[in-house]
């Protein structure tokens, strides 16, 4: 079988796009990379033009994002920091949703090697890593947004979930809340897992007993939100509070304590994450993570960009962005005295 430039990329320990900037004599390649990849191509006999001019006719000058859901604003926002900066980098985007199927997420994996993208970036994604770096092992582009991988030449953007997650809760237990409740997002999620662990690491650290029942399933969509929090009144553990472990669903769980005549914050403090628009406009407004999420698409778009293009990473390959605590008027409230801390 006649070598590819990807078998040469590989011998040589860099990119297929790196021998292509070989092969044209580019200035961004370094001299000791340019030999080593040169000794390569002589001793595999490798004949590089008719290669090298297919891959350069083949660049499109765009990006997949895959989303498991776009009617989520999380996954929106993200979208919004992609093509802002892909966009000011001379690229376009293409956005698929996977719709919360794995099989779906893999059909558009496939947009890769049908050259339809020149990379691909994967929010929150369904796909093993052994997929994933399959992909990466011929030779093309792929970043990932909200999940760690342990690969060298796959960039990854992501939030501290167990860290936000465990100021969210000792906020909480800090206004005398010792019966918190927790509202989870899909099970195999591990934004989800980690914001529980970082819900258990609060709850351990002040000293209050794990409460299975305290623990329900909300799939990070509003019904499911609303339908957890049924459960969880309806189980009889009594609980004063709710870490929601996203905005969506939090907002089920107003729409569940109207029905029940549940005062908020009175009778019970919320706290969702993702800091989405509406959620300052809810009466009362809610106390939520800020979740960094443009700045997370805008970032794995110039990285990802950076990448293709220079073929180097300069420094670390993980991102982790900072979440912010903002406290409103849904959880803004002692319940050792009965008093609100900011409003009257």
């Amino acid at each position: 079988m006649d070598n590819k430039i990807v078998d040469v990329a590989r011998r040589a320990g860099v990119s297929p796009a790196t021998v292509s900037r070989v092969l044209n004599d580019s200035n961004l390649v370094t001299e000791k990379t340019k030999r080593k990849v040169l000794q390569v191509i002589e001793e595999m006999d490798y004949h590089p033009h008719a290669a090298a001019k297919q891959l350069r006719s083949q660049r499109t000058m765009t990006i997949g994002v895959i989303v498991p859901d776009i009617n989520n604003s999380y996954f929106a926002e993200i979208i919004k920091g992609v093509e802002n900066m892909a966009h000011a980098r001379k690229y376009k985007v293409i956005i698929c949703d996977s719709d919360n199927k794995p099989e779906k997420e893999k059909e558009y994996l496939g947009l890769l090697p049908n050259r339809a993208v020149d990379a691909m970036i994967l929010v929150a994604p369904y796909a093993a890593d052994e997929l994933i770096f399959d992909y990466i092992d011929k030779g093309h582009f792929i970043g990932i947004i909200g999940r760690p991988v342990n690969h060298d030449k796959i960039p990854t953007v992501k939030t501290n979930n167990v860290k936000f997650s465990d100021q969210a809760v000792t906020h909480l237990i800090e206004l005398g809340h010792r019966s918190i409740a927790y509202i989870a997002g899909y099970a195999d999620s591990l934004d989800s897992y980690e914001r529980m662990e970082g819900y258990m690491k609060a709850m351990k650290e002040h000293h209050i007993p794990f409460a299975p029942g305290l623990m329900d399933n909300g799939d990070f969509h509003e019904q499911g939100g609303y339908a957890a929090m049924i459960r969880l009144i309806e189980r009889g553990v009594p609980f004063t509070a709710v870490y929601v472990a996203n905005d969506e669903m939090a907002l089920g769980v107003y729409k569940a304590c109207r029905e029940r005549n549940i005062r908020i914050p009175e009778d019970l403090a919320v706290v969702g994450v993702d800091n989405n628009r509406i959620t300052k406009y809810l009466s009362p407004p809610l106390s939520t993570v800020e979740q960094p999420k443009y700045a997370m698409g805008a970032l794995m778009a110039e990285k990802l960009i950076d990448i293709m293009n220079d073929n180097e990473f300069q420094g670390t390959r993980e991102f982790v962005i900072d979440s912010k605590l903002i406290i409103r008027e849904s959880s803004d409230y002692d319940r050792r005295n009965g008093n609100s801390l900011r409003f009257s």
